[in-house]
């Protein structure tokens, strides 16, 4: 059983139905018991960096979020913003993330990409392994993922870059720290790609 977290954002019934795709039962709640049993979090976002804290923190969860994956050391998969709250902070906002993962969130430099590309960047994107993880195997061939986002996370320490891409500059798109993490890409928009993503996080982990 995997726990989607649902504090008021993100797109909770297309995870849920990419997870029923691939044959794995889930929940959507935002009940902090059914949250202290939880055996894996998915931890969505969209939209921007401090309404999703201003949300996170409304609901009541952080703790219970911080016992489960600090203490407990469940696994977590954040999503798009819901990745970006696993850092301490962000250009976007003025608000703490979760500081789960050490680095910052900043915005794509406009100066560094060519006049065609545009932010935020939307669209499929293929990737690049900079390191080996059990949330990585047996991707399809050429493995590529659906973005929409303005921000990317620079990180404290290489070691927690697991994916980049080439958007007229490098840049993190996926994290990884022991039980912690996160894609800033929609796996539940990307096909087998995306489907892989989610079976390796609900088996391997």
């Amino acid at each position: 059983m995997v726990t989607i977290v649902d504090y008021g954002v993100g797109n909770l019934a297309s995870i849920q139905n990419m997870l029923k795709k691939i044959g794995v039962s889930s929940s959507i709640t935002s009940n902090e018991n059914e949250i202290g049993v939880a055996e894996k979090l998915i931890l969505p976002g969209v939209g921007a960096f401090d309404t999703c804290a201003t949300k996170l923190e409304a609901s009541g969860l952080k703790n219970i979020l911080q016992q489960k994956v600090i203490q407990e050391k469940i696994p977590v998969l954040g999503i798009c913003v819901g990745m970006q709250l696993l850092t301490e902070k962000s250009e976007e906002g003025s608000l703490p993330g979760l500081g789960w993962i050490r680095g910052k969130i900043v915005r794509i430099n406009k100066d560094k990409i060519p006049d065609n590309y545009k932010i935020p960047h939307m669209g499929w994107s293929e990737v690049n392994f900079v390191k080996e993880s059990k949330l990585l195997m047996n991707l399809p061939d050429e493995p590529r993922f659906y973005f929409v986002h303005s921000y990317y996370a620079e990180l404290f320490d290489n070691n927690d870059q697991l994916l980049n891409i080439d958007y007229g500059y490098t840049f993190t798109v996926a994290i990884e720290h022991d039980n912690i993490l996160g894609v800033q890409f929609h796996p539940e928009k990307s096909h087998k790609f995306g489907m892989r993503i989610f079976e390796n996080f609900v088996n391997n982990y």
